[in-house]
């Protein structure tokens, strides 16, 4: 029997059990992408497929809205592939094993993936149901949107018709976006010179950062939660026994926030009392700074043994904990405009430690086109003061807020008649596709929206059942409604 065969609304559950079933992290969409295109073709469906694997599917307007304008209903097929150290699990090759508790869809030790596919079911179930009334639908499904958006920017968006866009890829219900950041990242490679462990006696450890929270380095960035790779680079820089080091690795995907992070060090048997006392002190320290945001966060150092006796060179150590202890993270802007929300951000999400060179993977986020690329710059000019190189990528576009939306004025007014208070509008620090989309085609009117998800790009995420059943029963309304 299906995992979610009884939760309503059955049709958005019974897509998103599919969705779940076929491995689709980002660049992996080609067999979700697929099945879709099938499924869709199945119906009796206009549907385009395109060479990154992006879907375009038309539905024709019910009776009654022949002269409706078409509206636009988008969503990603992608998620983020985050998964706890213990787990095994192949994201390329497995499908992700959900489980109902209480309200809530889980995965079972990694991310959900109801960032988007729950937005992504929705818009199916919407199609698949020919009781409804509604204009013509163009439903836009896009790959790779955690990974740099290449999907929607790749896209030729030239068929489509609708000037009314819909953006199912909010995770918080009762709110309606109105406007996000731009994003971009700089991708470092810090050149590193390998030398062979020095004569003496040595121990071999590996000091471990975890118990953080991680979380979505847009939506999240404003709670401070720890990043594991600035926090292990803190305890490599306050140890002052002599340390060399062999590997050091943290994070997976730049737009996640760092939960786990560890580095492998050779430590002189004379000094290994005094290295061990120091490691207790500094999470002491650490567990005390961050109480409140991060409360399971610990340090622990475990005896390993390291077959390859190379280290960094005192130079390449020098200049890679320099590096890191100087590289901007978290808020760098508060909005001027409007209260609490973050304008400018960065997230030093991944560093892995290769043969000849150390890589590091930023995510920079901002809403003003300009400090957005101030900051991109300023983490550049920063990493190859240590001699590293940097690449700036193209990013993708904020979306800015529009003073005048008759969608907007329809949500509103169609969320108050239904659950009878107001909803919030506002603009995110995170991404959405929107950006992409009004550069694409002129005068859009845009909103977002989406159900509660929680703890996206952990594997703690989780998505509620009623609040879905909610939004679908909503967007069915909204649509009805655009005559």
């Amino acid at each position: 029997m299906a995992v979610l065969a009884n939760c309503k609304p059955k049709d958005v559950f019974e897509i998103f059990e599919m969705i779940c079933s076929i491995p689709h992290g980002s660049w992996n969409e080609k067999a979700l992408s697929n099945r879709i295109l099938a499924w869709a073709k199945d119906l009796g469906l206009d549907v385009q497929q395109d060479a990154m694997w992006n879907l375009i599917i038309k539905k024709p307007a019910t009776a009654g809205y022949e002269n409706a304008s078409a509206v636009i209903m988008q969503a990603h097929i992608d998620m983020v592939c985050e998964k706890n150290a213990d787990v095994e699990f192949d994201f390329e090759t497995q499908g992700i094993d959900i489980y109902i508790d209480g309200d809530f869809v889980k995965a079972r030790g990694t991310t959900l993936g109801g960032d988007n596919g729950i937005g992504a079911a929705m818009a199916m179930a919407i199609l698949a149901d020919k009781s409804l009334a509604h204009p013509a639908l163009e439903v836009v499904l896009t790959t790779v949107e955690e990974a740099g958006m290449d999907g929607a920017k790749a896209l030729d968006a030239s068929s489509l018709k609708g000037k009314t866009f819909i953006n199912i890829d909010n995770s918080d219900e009762g709110i309606f976006i109105t406007g996000c950041a731009g994003g971009a990242r700089v991708n470092i490679a810090l050149p590193i010179e390998k030398t062979p462990l020095p004569n003496g006696d040595f121990a071999t450890y590996t000091i471990f950062i975890g118990g953080l929270k991680g979380g979505h380095s847009g939506m999240d960035i404003n709670l401070e939660r720890g990043n594991s790779n600035k926090i292990l680079n803190r305890v490599l820089h306050n140890i002052t026994v002599p340390l060399y080091i062999n590997e050091i690795s943290g994070g997976s995907k730049d737009n996640a926030i760092p939960r786990e992070a560890f580095a492998k060090v050779f430590i002189p048997q004379a000094n290994e009392n005094d290295f061990l006392k120091q490691i207790s002190q500094i999470e002491a320290i650490l567990k005390a700074e961050y109480i409140t945001p991060e409360p399971d966060l610990f340090l622990k150092v475990n005896l390993e043994e390291i077959t390859e006796k190379t280290i960094l060179s005192e130079q390449s150590q020098k200049n890679l904990l320099n590096l890191v202890l100087l590289m901007p993270n978290g808020i760098d802007h508060f909005s001027a405009d409007v209260a609490g929300l973050v304008e400018t951000s960065n997230n030093l999400g991944v560093i892995t430690t290769c043969e000849n060179e150390i890589f590091i993977t930023c995510a920079i986020r901002s809403s003003v086109e300009t400090r957005k690329n101030a900051l991109c710059h300023r983490i550049a000019t920063t990493a190859i003061a240590f001699g590293a190189n940097a690449t700036i990528t193209d990013g993708y576009p904020g979306w800015q807020y529009a003073p005048i939306s008759p969608i907007r004025d329809t949500f509103v007014k169609i969320w108050e008649q239904k659950f009878g208070k107001a909803p919030k509008t506002m603009a995110i620090h995170a991404g959405l596709e929107c950006g992409i989309f009004a550069e694409k085609l002129q005068e859009l009117d845009m909103i977002a929206f989406g159900p509660d998800n929680f703890e996206l790009h952990t594997p703690n995420e989780h998505a509620s059942i009623l609040s879905t059943e909610r939004c679908y029963d909503f967007l069915k309304e909204v649509l009805a409604q655009l005559k």
